[in-house]
């Protein structure tokens, strides 16, 4: 009686133990957030408070659609929003990934399609005159040719019993979400590369002004100094050296030129223009500009708010489905197919109930020697999985980095920038001097053309370094994802004055 009971309930546990190890050992694993060693905050950005409640930062979870706001409204430049609009409706490179957006979501769609039972439609006609020996009858016999005509539904479905469909549904999911958030770091990169390319071009302007007016004090030196050589109040030397001075500043002037030519085309490509039909209008970068205080946030944060990280976030989900797929591979798969229609002589015969066939019918298909084909792949899923999160690493590593660089370029630049503002006064006080001095005979005219080249270069030094801290604060919005949660401050206007 014993071995009776145990005959009958050994199978009833064992089959249902059986098959959930069989869906164990073939689905895709479940996914695990590598470990970071994020900071509690950025070590160049200030101190962070901590909330109410003790807490200091939230567990990362990939936000790529997270409204950024239109950040660069904060420089109040209406020139550069002109241009960001025209960048993000003809730019090449952004339509190049919304292609890619919509190739992923197409294949995503293609994926989920196997979850559905695939039904097709046939209707066809055929002559044929069959061979008499085909027919079984004697050699030579006469058979005449038939028309025969056909109408069938037919429908199949794959069983997914080892998760091979759903796990292809979901590493193309991934895919396509990895693809939207490539698209939004090539949106993010265009929209800093824009602002950059003005900026730059801005400075450029504010560099040939400055050059422009040595190069009228250096034309009124030249004709004060012939008229006194004219007069014998001075010698060939002292005009012979404003002449050179002259020359060397007006070969500035062009070098800077060709600079902002370059960077005038290399911003028609950004906009999608012909660079030959595009010219930027002149606008000084101005003395005093007031740029927006760049909030870092919290490390934490960065990972939500960053397209790469998010895009390299979505690969290795992508990459961990894959495993799935490749897991499946090595177990049965079933397949359910039914077919109905009609043939007869005539279209009107092929919807006789007489004329019916159908077919229904499964089949389990296995692999028994693949020449390690499949174990292969497996493994193969496994290291792109290992790749995928040694570049999710390395993508967050590169943006910690990133943001730190430019937190500290924008504190170190406005420290530089109070120094070259007092270089600033002192240089003209000192040619102010100087060149009273030499108008009354009390010093030499290299002394004031030291005093004034003095003033010249830290004067372009001035101009540089302003170009450089609105340069490195673009460069900090981008690192930190594009935006930020506190409302921009009211700064003074980067238009021309």
């Amino acid at each position: 009686m014993k071995s009776m009971i145990a005959r009958g309930i050994a199978p009833r546990f064992i089959a249902p133990l059986l098959a959930a190890l069989l869906l164990t050992a073939c689905a895709a694993p479940v996914f695990r957030q590598p470990a970071l060693d994020t900071p509690l905050a950025f070590k160049e950005a200030a101190p962070v408070l901590t909330a109410a409640d003790g807490s200091r930062w939230a567990p990362a979870r990939p936000a790529e659609q997270q409204p950024r706001g239109e950040w660069w409204l904060a420089f109040q430049d209406p020139g550069l929003t002109e241009l960001v609009d025209e960048a993000s409706k003809n730019n090449a490179s952004l339509a190049v990934a919304a292609a890619r957006v919509k190739q992923a979501r197409a294949i995503a769609g293609i994926a989920q399609a196997e979850r559905m039972p695939q039904v097709g439609l046939g209707v066809g006609a055929q002559r044929a005159r069959p061979s008499a020996l085909e027919s079984g009858l004697p050699q030579g016999s006469a058979l005449a040719p038939h028309t025969s005509y056909s109408a069938s539904l037919s429908a199949s479905y794959e069983v997914d019993l080892f998760g091979r469909v759903s796990s292809s549904v979901e590493a193309a999911r991934q895919d396509a979400g990895a693809s939207e958030a490539s698209y939004r770091s090539v949106l993010l990169s265009l929209q800093a590369d824009v602002a950059q390319q003005w900026f730059r071009l801005r400075t450029l302007d504010a560099e040939l002004a400055t050059v422009d007016d040595a190069v009228r004090l250096r034309e009124e030196s030249v004709r004060v100094n012939q008229r006194r050589f004219d007069l014998g109040d001075i010698g060939e030397f002292d005009l012979t050296r404003a002449k050179t001075e002259l020359s060397a500043t007006r070969a500035e002037a062009i070098g800077l030129q060709r600079q902002r030519t370059n960077a005038e085309h290399a911003l028609a490509v950004l906009l999608g223009r012909p660079a030959a039909r595009f010219t930027a209008s002149t606008s000084p970068l101005p003395e005093g500009v007031a740029l927006p205080a760049i909030p870092a946030g919290l490390p934490s944060t960065l990972l939500e708010r960053r397209p790469d990280i998010a895009a390299a976030q979505r690969t290795m989900e992508a990459a961990n489905a894959r495993i799935g797929v490749a897991r499946a591979a090595m177990f049965p798969a079933l397949n359910i197919h039914a077919a109905g229609g009609g043939v007869g002589g005539t279209m009107a015969e092929v919807f006789n109930w007489s004329s019916r066939s159908w077919v229904l019918g499964a089949l389990l298909s296995l692999p028994i020697i693949d020449g390690g084909r499949n174990k292969a792949n497996v493994t193969r899923s496994e290291a792109a999985l290992e790749e995928s999160v040694a570049a999710y690493r390395q993508s967050v590593l590169v943006a910690f980095a990133e943001v730190e660089d430019n937190l500290a370029g924008v504190r170190i630049l406005a420290e530089q920038g109070v120094e070259v503002d007092d270089a600033v006064r002192s240089a003209r006080r000192s040619a102010e001097l100087a060149r009273k001095l030499y108008d009354a005979g009390r010093s030499s005219y290299l002394d004031l053309l030291d005093a004034q080249r003095n003033l010249a270069s830290v004067e372009r030094s001035a101009v540089q370094l302003r170009g450089n801290q609105v340069l490195t604060t673009v460069a900090l919005i981008r690192a930190l994802g594009g935006g930020w949660d506190a409302p921009a401050p009211q700064t003074t206007p980067l238009a021309a004055r």
